[in-house]
């Protein structure tokens, strides 16, 4: 199976899912063959908001929330949303979901985006 055809399948089983389009992008470079999963920019509202009051810039300053303006990160509800689609036990990241390169990897994702048990987990290859 090739990078195209995973970044398709996964895709298309999120879809089929879910009923709403999932952004699936193979990296760039030297990063080709690791794949980014979240939602289309569009539906990528969440943003770090300044507390009211605060006086800083320190992180604990900001909460994270749906502000309606896209162009951000996934907002918590779909962070959940596909952390379930993929079968994981706790919400994606703020920025996606990352599958690694390499083949076991990518049939991982597919089983999760179809709704199974993974028929193999992907092993870390790096330090």
């Amino acid at each position: 199976m090739d990078r195209n055809e995973t970044i398709k399948r996964i895709r298309t089983a999120l879809k089929k899912r879910s009923g709403k389009a999932w952004s699936v992008t193979g990296g760039r470079g030297t990063a080709w063959g690791w794949l980014t999963i979240t939602s289309p920019p569009k539906r990528c509202t969440g943003h770090a908001v300044k507390r009211p009051g605060a006086l800083t810039d320190w992180p604990e300053d900001y909460t994270y929330q749906d502000t309606g303006e896209p162009n951000g990160n996934l907002t918590p509800a779909e962070q959940a949303e596909l952390g379930q689609l993929l079968g994981l036990d706790k919400p994606v990241h703020h920025q996606g979901q990352d599958v690694p390169a390499g083949h076991d990897f990518w049939q991982e994702y597919i089983d999760r985006a179809e709704g199974r048990t993974p028929s193999v987990i992907g092993k870390q290859y790096w330090d």
